[in-house]
């Protein structure tokens, strides 16, 4: 059959992903990684063990294996593992050794990149909090107190996963490990100290004797043995710092983290797939996406401050375990190319030519007669038609093309021949009311949280203190109470001007009471966490009680002694009299402290206090109001978010389980996003952004495995106050797939063969992929062969279309069958317009 044949299926004729062998032996050269002998092209990509859970993982590693990786990356992560000193908690999410034979038994390798400073957006950069009070400490130096607590930590992790068989010289999957993170970036901050520590690092981790290589990420010093790599959008001119060393990609950015108060960044999969091409054609064999899946911030897990509670980082497979489609698709098909390059690539050095302005061809050819080549249009503007080994290719701006026998082209990064998908959260029940919780709520209690001080617990302290190094981040809040007496002679109380309290603090957000109400809050952002409130209060002869709840929304992660940023009330705390200009300064007072809430103290989070109660009436839109409801759990399988709509902002709990801070009232601004991105040209987080003007995040991951069918609990705490009975779960459903490809695509990837004859045959075609085991394709919504328009969710027909194109379409085995493929020629349609090149565009259910 030629050319457009309709293919009833697909044939997988190589499998790219190479289970690892048992006791392997791992080194390196100047080309590759090389286990037991052989040099190997790999592919990595990242997933966080705390940022699922340990029910997500089987599923996670499959897919990522599935989407043709090698390798898993994970950091580990110090403040999780030792929140106090000397005391270890590696249980449920924290579980690293589960993870890693999890991994194992995919069949897959591991980097394990401990750091044990891992930035990532977390807490603190992964330390510690009491490592701030080892008395002499300065972190990330030549610093006696800070190396002995990190080789005390390194080299726990090491021998647990020696204890464990993890290495891979002990049969285990672990190939890699990382020392240090990014040091390079900020390491001029630390002077001549600088190099005396990491050579002190790479000293202390390879004495350590794993049996593998170690990698330090953006330091171009890093001593050796150690393999210096690296980190960013783009990494295709990235030279490692020795000629024995391979050129390694430890941080590609599938996307960007998103903050409250910002909108969302996304990366096109155009631009990331060329990225990639770009690196493994001159000379790379070694990338790792971060984040494969990027997963979530449960807890006070997120740092910055202000990364939301969401770490989806538009990553291939998405925060809620699902494929991020066509990103995961377009990926899985350029890893199975470039493996169809490897015996080439890893016998010999590439040789890049120029075939005209930014235009490159790069050849891999041996001895033997093998030959691979890339061909490359790094312009951002202009097609370009160039001539190769004595044949024409076209090549689309900023794009690479692969051809594994240096003839055929399998792949451009810049032709997607993958489905894509339109997922939605559905209301769960659906109601159109405002009181969708009651659907599955048994109904509301409640706990007024007291305005100021009421723990045993309080202190007083003169003057202001810094809210970090007096909560020891036990807690995102902290009490700043102060009794003042208005003794009636003051200015500003008898000649009728505005009283105005004036607060300074180094943030991240304020709350200003003035005898028991709220009369002022503020928030920073993550640009500028500082806050200064000014807010008009009326006080009265006598006693008056000021009360300042400072918070932090995560700590700083990044930057160089980004551990002595502080956070709190700084001052100074003034009474301005505005119309007479006078003011008294109450910085200097003696202030009454409690760290933390009375419903922390109480644990409340759990919801079993008997202190809750169901009358008279729901307090709604007030300040510290804590709410607890039980429900059921929504029906199906599908992920589960919770709705915050109607709250302001908060952290909640289900089943005693943090789910996070909440934040839907913080709004992104207007300004910035485009309802598309043009993938051409250098990517930044700034480049393509979406959600402008809404909520920085609106729904919040709840895992299916902290939920039972009935009887579930959620407790809410909210600040600044809402209505909860306005919140709602919404379950992810896929609506559609859909799939766009034209008579120019190359042959897909899935039918590649050695014999060129059989290639040349087999022509472009549409595949349609339901994404869910039980799920089968129900409905054709849409089918147009000639010149289609839009994107999917919205086809449309152009001016040359194919009348028979949807019922050719229906009539092919895609009704009831979880994936079908359609030959995409005239062959098969007809052909509508003659002389102009033609696409097919589908969209279909899936149920």
């Amino acid at each position: 059959m030629r050319g457009g044949a309709i293919i009833m299926g697909v044939v997988l004729v190589l499998g790219f992903t190479t289970p690892f062998c048992f006791g392997a032996n791992v080194t390196y050269d100047h080309r590759a990684l090389v286990i037991d002998g052989k040099r190997r092209v790999l592919v990595s990509g990242s997933i966080h063990y705390p940022r699922s859970t340990p029910e997500m993982w089987p599923d996670l590693i499959q897919k990522s294996k599935d989407g043709g990786l090698d390798v898993i990356e994970t950091y580990v992560f110090w403040n999780m593992h030792e929140p106090v000193r000397g005391e270890y908690n590696f249980e449920g999410r924290n579980d690293l050794v589960k993870f890693v034979k999890l991994v194992k038994e995919a069949g897959l390798f591991v980097l394990l990149r401990i750091g044990p400073y891992v930035c990532a957006e977390w807490n603190y950069g992964g330390f510690p909090l009491w490592l701030h009070f080892i008395p002499g400490i300065v972190l990330r130096t030549d610093n006696e107190p800070f190396k002995a607590e990190m080789k005390r930590f390194t080299a726990k992790i090491v021998d647990m996963m020696k204890q464990e068989n993890l290495y891979a010289s002990q049969g285990g999957p672990i190939i890699l490990s990382q020392i240090e993170n990014e040091y390079g970036n900020i390491d001029s901050a630390y002077g001549n100290s600088a190099k005396t520590y990491i050579n002190w690092a790479a000293t202390m981790a390879t004495s350590l004797d794993t049996g593998v290589p170690w990698v330090m990420c953006q330091q171009s010093d890093a001593p050796n043995p150690i393999i210096n790599t690296c980190n960013g959008f783009y990494c295709d001119q990235f030279t490692p710092n020795s000629n024995n060393k391979p050129k390694m990609w430890t941080e590609n950015w599938s996307g960007w983290f998103s903050s409250f108060g910002d909108p969302v960044p996304y990366r096109p999969v155009e631009d990331l797939a060329f990225a990639v091409a770009r690196f493994y054609q001159l000379g790379g064999t070694f990338q790792n996406y971060y984040m494969y899946h990027g997963g979530t911030n449960f807890g006070r897990t997120s740092g910055g401050p202000f990364i939301t509670t969401s770490y989806d980082y538009d990553a291939p497979i998405d925060e809620y375990g699902l494929l991020n489609q066509p990103k995961w698709g377009h990926l899985k098909d350029v890893h199975k190319a470039v493996k169809l390059c490897q015996e080439a690539m890893v016998a010999v050095d590439p040789k890049t030519t120029s075939l005209g302005s930014n235009l490159e061809a790069t050849v891999y050819k041996t001895e033997s007669g093998q030959c691979a080549a890339f061909l490359a249009n790094v312009g951002t503007q202009s097609d370009a038609t160039v001539n190769f080994n004595g044949n024409s290719y076209n090549l689309p701006a900023w794009s690479v093309s692969i051809l594994p026998d240096c003839k055929t082209v399998l792949l451009n990064t810049a032709k997607i021949n993958s489905v894509s998908t339109i997922s939605k959260f559905v209301r769960q029940p659906s109601k159109d009311d405002t009181t969708a919780m009651d659907a599955f709520a048994s109904g509301w209690s409640w706990i007024n949280e007291p305005v100021g001080i009421s723990s045993d617990n309080a202190f007083k302290k003169p003057g202001l203190l810094e809210q970090i190094n007096t909560t020891a981040d036990q807690s995102d809040y902290l009490w700043y109470s102060l009794s003042i007496e208005m003794k009636g002679d003051e200015p500003f109380l008898n000649d009728g001007s505005q009283t105005v309290l004036h607060v300074d603090s180094l943030g991240h957000t304020l709350y200003a009471f003035v005898n028991g109400e709220l009369k002022g809050s503020e928030k920073g952002r993550s640009s500028k966490p500082k806050v200064s409130i000014d807010v008009p209060v009326n006080l009265q002869h006598g006693q008056n009680k000021i009360d300042l709840l400072s918070l932090t929304v995560g700590l700083q992660n990044y930057g160089a002694f980004f551990d002595k940023t502080g956070a709190g009330v700084t001052g100074p705390v003034k009474l301005n009299g505005l119309q007479n200009g006078s003011s008294v300064d109450l910085s200097s007072q003696q202030w009454t402290y409690q760290i933390g809430l009375k419903g922390e103290e109480l644990g409340l989070s759990g919801g079993s206090s008997s202190l809750w109660v169901s009358r008279p009436t729901l307090p709604k839109n007030q300040p510290l109001v804590w709410y607890k409801t039980t429900f059921d759990a929504p029906t199906g399988s599908s992920p589960v978010a919770l709705d915050f709509t109607g709250l302001g902002k908060g952290q909640a709990w289900i089943n005693g389980q943090s789910i996070g801070r909440y934040w839907p009232t913080y709004i992104a601004s207007n300004s910035g996003c485009t309802n598309s991105c043009n993938y051409k040209g250098s990517y930044s987080s700034s480049k393509c952004l979406k959600n402008c003007g809404k909520p920085s995040q609106q729904l919040y991951h709840v895992p299916r495995s902290w939920l039972k069918p009935s009887g579930n609990i959620l407790v809410l705490f909210e600040e600044t106050g809402g209505s909860p009975t306005q919140i709602s779960f919404a379950t992810r459903e896929t609506q559609s797939v859909c799939s766009w490809v034209s008579e120019t695509h190359p042959i897909p990837v899935d039918t590649w063969t050695s014999d060129e004859e059989t290639r040349k045959r087999a022509g472009p075609s549409l595949s349609l992929h339901c994404p869910s085991e039980n799920q089968v394709i129900s409905e054709i919504k849409f089918a147009s062969f000639g010149t289609p328009l839009g994107t999917c969710g919205s086809f449309s027909h152009g001016r040359c279309s194919s009348r028979r194109a949807l019922s050719i379409v229906q009539k092919v085995a895609c009704i009831g069958s979880r994936s079908c493929s359609i030959g995409v020629s005239i062959d098969t349609f007809g052909d509508p317009c003659a002389r102009i090149t033609k696409s097919l565009a589908v969209e279909a259910s899936c149920t």
